[in-house]
């Protein structure tokens, strides 16, 4: 244009900029209790009007957690519309601050569709349906919900002519459903540029909703927030903050999401927030059990269970992942289902859910830690004896790596270099290890003496085997203390 002060082009992209803002579509209001008044632009709003969309409502985030956790009753629908809020306020912001990624109308719309739908594909009771069901009723099967979540949005767009809606909002096809899809799933394969949807400028919109990179994603900043929020514990993570710091760099080519170097002991704190509420919350010993029972019933009823699905055909509980209609008719409604069934044949999974009802659960042995990574061997030699173990695994978000050490930061004196921050320059404090796992071991008797006699072997067990001090639960406080006789001791007198 024969503009040549740099000053002056970043004016004009300002002013483009506000342009495609505008708009005389009227944006929907969401009262959200953990973001609080959010507005969605109308294209997402089709999305969210649909069957596919609504099943979410019946599906609850944290699965068995709840009838742990009272409070812990949200379900995949709010976290989504969360998503899909926080994805449009993390590129928004990095289109403020920098005009000059030419971010588009479109990639915001992309993104937060992205956002909306990465969930789309949970099954009953979320992680306990692709981490510990399908593997047990379909054993060899490379299933999980992200897979799902594409194959159901396909479903989504086309018997909800989709398509049209979007073409009329200004989006291109093939193009940005393939953008979308890319975003849920990530990348196909290892080459320099595995992606479709976008080209390589705009590498960065990839780290939005599911960074494949280093974990710090919108997905993250929503599901901390609300499950803090709603199991009553204390999030130490602010976005809001990282949002004010976060902007993009060029490095090697491709562009990434930075925030400032004094945020290196913040990003520390969020994934110790995220391993606390593993620790506490989603890998609790209670919860954990109530999900193998769940399991173990579901996979009794599996056989019995018929879902119509497309063209009239028939579907189990666990063949509904291959026919997204029928899988659109799955949520948690399938416990209630089998509880409150008369039928002969599902006998003995009601049976089980009436225990979970009652709380007549199976109780925990103990716990120990693992040294060795011969896991498989570990669980097969203490099903035979236990019945039920349980391998708990605890890391960062990744395994045994540091997710610090996949970030980028920059500094204030020049916020356009790219770096990186080694543990060894934040504290000396900082853990060593970045993942850890530990077996519980659960006993489906519930007299004291077979109980009693669990513990003591189970200590047995883990002596022979070199664990770190094996933790057995003891019946009760005052058992413990009375001891043999019956008699308390003097000091409790």
């Amino acid at each position: 244009m024969g503009i040549l002060p740099l000053e002056s082009r970043l004016q004009i992209l300002h002013c483009l900029r506000k342009l495609w803002q505008v708009s005389d579509e009227s944006m929907k209001v969401f009262n959200d209790p953990i973001h609080g008044h959010i507005e969605l632009h109308p294209l997402l709003l089709s999305f969210i009007d649909t069957p596919q969309f609504q099943r979410l409502r019946q599906i609850k985030q944290l699965g068995g957690v709840y009838l742990v956790f009272p409070g812990a009753s949200h379900n995949r629908f709010e976290h989504s519309i969360g998503v899909g809020y926080l994805a449009g306020c993390l590129v928004q912001a990095l289109n403020e601050r920098q005009p000059e990624l030419l971010i588009t109308k479109q990639d915001v719309l992309c993104v937060q569709i992205a956002g909306l739908c990465h969930d789309l594909g949970h099954g009953p009771f979320s992680h306990m349906f692709d981490g510990m069901f399908i593997p047990k009723v379909r054993p060899g099967e490379k299933w999980k919900h992200e897979i799902a979540s594409v194959q159901m949005f396909d479903h989504m767009v086309k018997v909800n002519g989709l398509e049209e809606v979007m073409v009329r909002h200004g989006l291109t096809l093939p193009d940005d459903l393939n953008f979308i899809k890319e975003q849920i799933t990530g990348p196909l394969n290892n080459s320099s540029w595995p992606y479709k949807g976008r080209p390589m400028e705009k590498s960065f919109l990839y780290e939005i909703v599911a960074n494949k990179r280093n974990g710090i994603d919108v997905d993250k900043w929503d599901y901390f927030a609300r499950d803090c929020y709603h199991l009553g514990i204390q999030n130490n993570f602010d976005y809001r903050r990282f949002l004010k710091f976060a902007r993009v760099c060029e490095v090697r080519g491709k562009k990434h999401i930075c925030t400032r170097d004094k945020e290196v002991g913040n990003l520390y704190d969020l994934f110790y927030t995220r391993n606390c509420l593993h620790r506490r919350a989603y890998q609790h010993k209670v919860g954990n059990i109530i999900e193998t029972m769940i399991t173990e019933a579901f996979v009794k009823a599996d056989p019995h269970i018929q879902i119509q699905g497309s063209s009239g055909r028939i579907f189990t509980i666990s063949s509904a992942i291959d026919d997204m209609e029928a899988y659109t008719k799955l949520t948690d409604h399938i416990f209630e289902q089998i509880l409150y069934s008369s039928a002969p044949e599902l006998s003995e999974a009601r049976a089980i859910l009436h225990n979970i009802v009652c709380r007549r659960l199976y109780k925990c042995v103990g716990l120990a830690y693992l040294l060795s990574k011969t896991v498989c061997a570990i669980k097969e030699s203490a099903e035979c004896l236990f019945k039920i173990m349980l391998v708990i695994h605890m890391d960062y978000g990744m395994k045994e790596k540091n997710p610090i050490n996949s970030v980028y930061f920059y500094c204030k004196k020049d916020p356009t270099i790219a770096i990186k921050i080694r543990k060894n320059q934040v504290s000396k404090l900082l853990p060593e290890c970045f993942a850890e796992q530990l077996i519980r071991v659960y006993c489906k008797k519930m007299d004291d003496k077979s109980l009693e006699a669990a513990k003591k072997y189970f200590v047995q067990w883990c002596m022979d085997r070199n664990f770190t001090k094996p933790q057995a639960r003891l019946l009760s406080p005052t058992k413990q203390a009375r001891g043999d006789s019956g008699k308390e001791p003097k000091h409790h007198r």
